[in-house]
């Protein structure tokens, strides 16, 4: 099974189906916190979690507007359509009063350019009251769509604990049912090679999401990233980083016990260079996602391969 030319189901492929084009994301910084740095459920995030709350790339600048003027810009060199993705990726983006996170979603459902919202917080922010309001922003922009990614990591509890993740799992099902129930989809973020963790601990984790159907899946790298408390535990070498093609196999294996419809919107990461310690191979990112392709192709799987319903 192929799409288009890749052995497993890309958010590029995906988005080409649906509007005929190449639609890019546009990072978008809301100003908010954590409750895992504000003091609510901790004051130093999670462990491999930068100052930039994973919005290292993210605009910068009070209005959503102009954030979004100043990302088209970066794109306006590029072979690219004229619609865009507001991806809300900085902290928690529900980590505010609802008439603010209605306005800021507002804001960007507006824009005559973009064709929806991607909305990055935690499944434990996610109450009844910000609920009917993504219920009721995705029933009034019916030609818009509204995304929720969640930063799951990992199914596997002691993990949790040790990257300081701040909920059980039990509150990400809950979010995932109460999501679906609003026809609101889920992105799922997963960190390869948490320290601790094993091949099959990654697998179970992918198997889980295959079960409670999540929409997409974004398969992440961990980084070393320049003060963050992973750092300590990396100097101490309590942990292995994967080489290239040890990644590359867990990612593949991951991929083949996947759904055929789940969309993949990554299987790599982005770790800024100014703050990347390790794995520095990552930085090839050109070399990471040719080397997949041609493995896959080596072993002659695909998406789904070992996926059972």
């Amino acid at each position: 099974m192929r799409w288009n030319d890749k052995p497993y189901h890309t958010l590029d492929y995906e988005l080409k189906r649906k509007y005929g084009e190449k639609i890019y994301k546009i990072a978008l910084d809301a100003n908010m916190t954590c409750p895992n740095r504000d003091g609510s459920c901790g004051v130093r995030g999670c462990i491999f979690c930068s100052a930039g709350g994973s919005g290292d790339f993210a605009a910068k600048d009070t209005s959503i507007a102009r954030q979004l003027e100043q990302g088209k810009q970066y794109f306006r060199n590029k072979k690219v359509g004229e619609r865009f993705i507001a991806y809300f990726q900085s902290y928690t983006n529900t980590y505010a009063p609802v008439p603010t996170l209605e306005a800021l979603y507002r804001e960007a459902l507006e824009n005559s350019t973009v064709v929806g919202i991607s909305i990055a917080t935690r499944p434990d922010c996610l109450g009844s009251d910000i609920l009917a309001l993504l219920d009721r922003l995705n029933r009034e922009y019916t030609d818009k769509f509204i995304w929720i990614e969640l930063g799951l990591q990992t199914i596997h509890e002691h993990t949790a604990t040790l990257i300081r993740r701040g909920y059980p799992l039990s509150v990400f099902e809950d979010a995932v049912k109460q999501l679906q129930k609003i026809s609101i989809p889920v992105i799922t973020h997963v960190i390869i090679g948490l320290p601790g963790e094993t091949k099959p601990m990654m697998l179970e984790t992918c198997r889980f999401l295959a079960r409670i159907n999540v929409t997409g899946i974004k398969l992440q790298l961990l980084h070393i990233l320049k003060n963050t408390d992973l750092v300590e535990l990396y100097e101490k070498k309590t942990f292995e980083i994967l080489d290239m093609m040890a990644y590359i196999d867990i990612i593949i294996s991951c991929l083949e016990v996947l759904p055929p419809d789940m969309v993949i919107h990554r299987v790599t990461g982005d770790g800024p260079k100014d703050l990347l310690l390790a794995p520095l191979w990552s930085l090839n990112k050109r070399l990471v996602l040719n080397t997949l392709h041609q493995e896959m192709k080596r072993r002659g799987t695909w998406q789904s391969r070992c996926w059972q319903t």
